[in-house]
């Protein structure tokens, strides 16, 4: 099983950039907007559209607000298997770090995942930062 895990930091408070990542039916304008172009909620899931077209459905496993921890899995895409997790961390300079692990098969779509993963790091950079004050 292949593992990519991905980090940002932004100067944006941990309470703001949890109350973005927690909010599971608005990835497309409160965390990701760019990267995702609609989300819309079903009991135990949300049915992302991406800009690329491409539509998942991505039940939540685990939404821990103590540990500000969000895990999703996803049906459809190129992935037989994928579990996602989303972990934000106070850090001692004042700044928040932003973890994305992510575990799928087959391995042969590390490069897509990657991918897909940097550009989605990326549009939630821009959107984190922008809560800074």
């Amino acid at each position: 099983m292949a593992t990519i895990r991905s980090e940002i930091k932004t100067r944006a408070r941990p309470s703001e950039v949890w109350s973005a990542i927690r909010d599971v039916g608005a990835l497309h304008t409160r965390l990701v907007p760019g990267f995702v172009k609609d989300t819309k909620l079903e009991p135990g899931a949300r049915i992302v559209t991406f800009v690329n077209g491409a539509v998942l459905r991505e039940p939540i496993v685990t939404l821990d607000d103590e540990a500000r921890r969000l895990v999703w899995t996803h049906d459809g895409g190129r992935a037989r298997h994928y579990n996602g997790a989303l972990q934000v961390s106070e850090l001692p300079d004042g700044s928040t770090s932003v973890v994305w692990t992510a575990d799928f098969l087959p391995d042969d779509i590390s490069d897509f995942m990657s991918q897909a993963i940097k550009a989605g790091m990326a549009a939630m950079q821009r959107t984190l930062d922008s809560l800074a004050t």
